[in-house]
């Protein structure tokens, strides 16, 4: 009992950190666009986060079911995987880079999965389909989206001065901040969700996997703690080196990346709520002008997604073997 204590601990803690990393996510633009002061964009999205238990459980059953074989799933897998992938977010996090912790906790797995029964555990199938295609093609359909959007509302508001335009969007970007919050919680959250329901199915206190309610309410408060604390290093880099906004763009920045995560979580796809920011950035300030993006900034972050899944899965094959001496 002991040991799973233990590994609800660390699954805990990670979300939390989930949320204190990724808030730079679901507040940058809002923040980037001064809209919102950072207390008060925190705020709403803490709340916004919690909110994102409505849109169903899909997401955490793709996590705790269709990455590896859930009968190898034990409190020491789970212990390796996320100590493993931290090591990795927690140096990303240290130099400002937005890392997915959706790819940090599956490069886990896959990582510690292989350590515990050879490369036969991971379904990687399920990993390309549900894991890698999502990575590749959700930040290029949030740059899309966003250009788009961000297009159509310069020619439909061509006619009005910039100064009234921004006026209504400072009122919109609430609406869109909060939207993509509920949209962050309903991915990121479910992820942990998910290990959580696998280790109680591995234990034997679940016949079947079936999210308890005190499972979701655990992970989504520790999200939502974590997100209201915020990293402001992440938050720097998202809000004002990518590109500089004005509150329109942030509002269709926000409603681009929510509406792919809305998308995706419905479809029990763990898409990465930093790629789908990212990318809905990069095509708001495209949409201006190619210059307005700092692409060198833009570089560093894709070098950080491409990184992320086999750079965990490394240090949570060795985590599980570290580990090894004492379970």
């Amino acid at each position: 009992m002991l040991t799973l204590i233990l590994a609800f601990a660390v699954l805990t803690f990670f979300s939390f950190w989930n949320g204190f990393t990724d808030a730079a996510n679901s507040i940058s633009t809002v923040i980037g666009s001064r809209v919102l002061t950072p207390i008060k964009a925190v705020a709403l999205a803490a709340l916004g986060n919690f909110l994102g238990v409505l849109l169903g459980v899909a997401v955490a059953t793709t996590i705790g079911k269709g990455i590896i074989n859930p009968e190898f799933i034990t409190v020491h897998l789970v212990i390796a995987a996320i100590c493993g992938g931290m090591v990795w977010d927690v140096i990303t996090w240290f130099f400002g880079l937005p890392c997915s912790e959706s790819h940090v906790l599956i490069g886990g797995l896959v990582g510690a999965g292989i350590a515990a029964g050879g490369v036969g555990v991971v379904n990687f199938v399920g990993v390309v389909d549900k894991v890698v295609l999502p990575m590749i093609f959700s930040p290029l359909i949030a740059i899309v989206a966003a250009f788009v959007l961000t297009g159509a509302v310069i020619w439909i508001f061509r006619r009005y001065h910039q100064a009234r335009v921004n006026k209504y969007f400072n009122r919109l970007q609430i609406i869109s901040s909060l939207f993509l919050s509920v949209a962050h919680g309903s991915n990121d959250a479910q992820k942990v969700v998910g290990i959580m329901t696998s280790v109680l199915v591995s234990y034997g206190l679940l016949t079947t996997f079936d999210v308890p309610i005190w499972v979701i309410i655990l992970s989504y408060s520790a999200i939502s703690l974590g997100t209201f604390f915020g990293g402001w290093r992440i938050v720097k880099t998202m809000a004002f080196k990518i590109t500089t906004l004005k509150p329109y763009q942030g509002f269709c920045a926000e409603m681009s990346a929510a509406s792919i995560l809305s998308v995706t979580s419905h479809f029990g796809l763990p898409v990465s709520t930093t790629h789908a920011v990212s990318g809905s950035i990069i095509g708001v300030g495209v949409s201006s002008r190619l210059s307005a993006v700092r692409w060198k900034v833009a570089r560093s972050i894709v070098w950080a997604w491409i990184l992320t899944i086999p750079v965990s899965a490394v240090f949570s094959f060795i985590a599980f073997n570290l580990l090894g001496f004492f379970f």
